[in-house]
């Protein structure tokens, strides 16, 4: 039984975000060159509830302005009293680099959560596992692979890690450590270049298909997640697919949450079409950049003002992660979301624009 799904013991308070969402920060770690490792704890004697490999969404003030992160928790259900994110500097970055450069042991945020189907806990019952990351989306892998190794158990997981450089492997000695101790864990790491005081002797270059028939021969046997950059994750789908794997084994995520997504370009498409529809049509009004969009009614308010240039925060598109809350100043919406909003925030008037349809002009806080 996944330690997540165990029912709490006698004594044991889980930590619940409606009832209090603010953490401390208790330790920052520095991982790499440009990745660090922020550790919470609750303000009140409480234990954290999840599967490795969901995420926390955030909530920063940054310059004024309110702005909603979702990160993936790195650490493991079973160490419950803590829970942890891995960030990567992103250039240009406002959170990461918020974080990087301001955010010490003793400092607050609000997080709910946790949230997400990325873990092997909510997967077909498997006993062999490939873990395929690339640059910061070894996060969920390595919450699934601590949780393994601190339970002990004799699950056959591959873990396989891409990164620029030897000096660029996010936990390269824990994985190694794990490794050893459990051989159930094999871990592999490829790397793109030398490090500027490191030359790598490993496997070199981008994961191909020679690469994994030699890591993983029965590759087509295992169960396979995927997490990393868009175009990583697009070369794996495609290896995977020429090969024959059955992709029904495949499951991926990716939060890039400072950088547009690759698939709003299909976004904005779609918009465009539901935008010559002969549907009512409701005037959109940003109230702080004073920009304008026309949105029909059946069309969210995200996909209108990507249809119209804008460029807003968001992630998920379906409700789910909190990125895109936003202060609905006016107006009335139709909202349908998975989760990522709370009824006192609904409440206080805020909504996802990526799950909410106008019922009338509507005025947006952003």
């Amino acid at each position: 039984m996944d330690i997540a799904a165990k029912p709490a013991p006698t004594g044991y308070y889980e930590w619940d975000p409606n009832e209090d969402d603010v953490l401390i920060c208790r330790a920052v770690r520095a991982e790499t060159h440009d990745v660090k490792t922020f550790v919470f704890a609750p303000r009140r004697g409480r234990h954290f509830t999840y599967l490795p490999g969901q995420f926390l969404t955030f909530e920063f003030e940054i310059g004024g302005e309110t702005i909603y992160r979702c990160y993936t928790i790195s650490s493991s259900p079973t160490r419950p009293d803590t829970v942890s994110i891995t960030v990567k500097r992103v250039r240009n970055g406002p959170v990461s680099n918020w974080l990087h450069d301001n955010f010490r042991p003793g400092m607050m945020l609000r997080a709910t959560g946790p949230m997400g189907e990325f873990s092997w806990a909510v997967s077909p019952a498997q006993p062999k596992y490939l873990l395929l990351s690339g640059g910061s989306g070894v996060t969920p892998m390595m919450s699934m692979a601590r949780s393994a190794y601190d339970l002990a158990e004799i699950r056959d997981t591959l873990f396989v890690h891409a990164a620029r450089s030897p000096a660029d492997i996010v936990y390269r000695d824990e994985l190694d450590f794990m490794a050893r101790r459990n051989r159930s864990i094999r871990v592999a790491h490829i790397c793109e270049d030398d490090a500027p005081h490191e030359s790598w002797t490993g496997l070199r270059g981008r994961l191909t298909r020679p690469m994994l028939d030699a890591l993983a021969p029965d590759f087509r046997e295992r169960i396979v997640f995927v997490c990393g950059p868009a175009p990583f994750m697009a070369a794996v789908r495609t290896m995977l697919a020429e090969a024959g794997f059955d992709m029904s084994r495949h499951f991926e995520e990716s939060f890039n949450f400072e950088e547009l997504p690759a698939a709003e370009r299909e976004a904005v498409e779609e918009a465009s079409e539901e935008l010559a529809s002969d549907t009512a049509t409701f005037r959109i009004e940003f109230a702080k950049t004073k920009r304008v969009v026309e949105c029909p009614s059946n069309l969210t308010i995200l996909d209108a003002a990507r249809r119209a240039g804008m460029r807003l925060p968001s992630s998920c598109t379906k409700g789910l992660c909190g990125t895109c809350k936003s202060k609905k100043l006016s107006g009335e919406v139709e909202m349908t979301h998975q989760g990522g909003i709370r009824q006192r925030e609904v409440d206080q008037g805020m909504v996802l624009i990526c799950c909410s349809k106008p019922l009338s002009d509507v005025v947006i806080d952003r």
